[in-house]
C-alpha cells in the first residue's frame, strides 16, 4: 500500500503481520523515526473540510485495515513491521486522518477492521451508533499538547507569552479535530492559571490557519508558513533532530489527550484484529508509543 500522511486524504500504510498461532508478541527493533511529512495544505484563514471518500479497503483474511487517528503518523511504519515480525505473515494498513473523518467514514460504509481514536467522544459515539464491538473498546495511550517552532525560528519566539506578540503567525487545529479541543483547553488553561484573557485572546487572533488534522498543523511549521503550531507532543519527538524548536508546556495547564482501540463491527477479520489490538496493548506496542512521545495510558 502507498502511504500518504497528510490531512484531508484517506492515507493507508501497509505493513504486514498475522499470527498463526496466538503466542505473545515479541518487540522488533524500531527504526529511525518518520519525518514530518512536508506537503502544502489549505491556504491560512481558511478551515478546510475533509471530503468522506467512498470505502477504499474490502475485506481481506490477510490484512487488518485500522482507521487510525493522524498523530500516529510518526509511530505507524514501525508499529506495522513490528507486529509483522510477531504475528507473520498477515500485515495491517493504515488509514491515517483525523479522527472525525474517520469517524465519517466509518459511518459512511468504509470498510476497517480497528478504530485508533485521539478522543473518547468519537469512540463512544461510533459504540452506541453500533460501529464498534463494545467489549473491545480500550483505553491505548496517551498524549500531551506541545508547542513546536520553525528550526530557525524567525519570529524569535522564546516562551509562550510570545505567542501574543502583534503579528505572530500560528496554526491550530479546528475544535472539530480532537487536537484543536484539547488546544483550546490548553489556552483557557494558561489564561487562568498562568497569563491572562487578553493573552488568549490576542493569542487566538494570531491564529492564521485551522487544520483538520494534526499533522497538517505540523506541515504548516515545517514549511515555514507560520511562526509556532499546537501539536501533540509525540509529533514533536517523532521528527528527526533539528526539525523543529518546541516549548513546553507545563502539565498543571496542560491537557492530557487519550487514545482508545476497538474493534469494528463489520469486521470480517474479527480474530487477525484481536490479535492486533492485543499486539498494541502489550508491553512491546506500547514501547513502540513511548518511544515516539506518546505517554501511558
Amino acid at each position: 500500500m502507498v502511504t500518504a500522511f497528510f490531512a484531508g486524504c484517506t492515507q493507508s500504510t501497509t505493513t504486514t503481520a498475522t499470527p498463526a498461532a496466538t503466542a505473545a508478541p515479541t518487540a522488533a527493533s524500531t527504526p529511525a523515526a518518520t519525518p514530518v511529512a512536508t506537503v502544502a495544505t489549505a491556504a491560512p484563514t481558511t478551515v478546510a473540510t475533509t471530503a468522506t471518500p467512498a470505502p477504499t479497503f474490502t475485506p481481506s483474511r490477510t490484512n487488518i485495515v485500522a482507521f487510525t487517528a493522524a498523530s500516529l503518523t510518526g509511530a505507524a511504519p514501525t508499529i506495522a513491521s513490528s507486529f509483522n515480525a510477531a504475528y507473520p505473515p498477515d500485515t495491517v494498513s493504515f488509514d491515517l486522518d483525523g479522527t472525525q473523518a474517520l469517524k465519517t467514514q466509518i459511518e459512511n460504509g468504509a470498510y476497517a477492521d480497528v478504530f485508533i481514536s485521539a478522543s473518547n467522544s468519537y469512540t463512544n459515539t461510533l459504540t452506541k451508533e453500533g460501529y464498534l464491538v463494545p467489549s473491545t473498546v480500550k483505553t491505548l495511550t496517551t498524549n500531551y499538547v506541545t508547542v513546536i517552532l520553525p528550526a530557525s525560528n524567525p519570529a524569535n519566539i522564546q516562551s509562550l507569552s510570545d505567542l501574543a506578540k502583534p503579528g505572530i503567525k500560528i496554526a491550530m487545529a479546528a475544535n472539530t479535530v480532537p487536537v484543536g479541543t484539547a488546544t483550546t483547553a490548553v489556552l483557557n488553561n494558561l489564561a487562568n492559571d498562568t497569563y491572562s484573557q487578553s493573552w488568549k485572546n490576542q493569542t487566538i487572533s494570531n491564529v492564521v490557519t485551522y487544520e483538520t488534522s494534526e499533522p497538517a498543523v505540523a506541515t504548516k511549521v515545517s514549511l515555514g508558513e507560520v511562526d509556532a503550531g499546537f501539536v501533540y507532543q509525540s509529533t514533536a519527538n517523532a521528527a528527526p533532530s533539528g526539525t523543529y524548536q518546541s516549548i513546553t508546556i507545563p502539565k498543571k495547564d496542560n491537557y492530557l489527550q487519550t487514545y482508545t482501540i476497538a474493534i469494528v463491527n463489520q469486521s470480517q477479520n474479527k480474530a487477525v484484529g484481536s490479535w492486533f489490538e492485543q499486539y498494541m496493548l502489550s508491553a512491546a506496542g506500547q514501547n513502540i508509543l513511548a518511544q515516539y512521545g506518546f505517554t501511558a495510558p
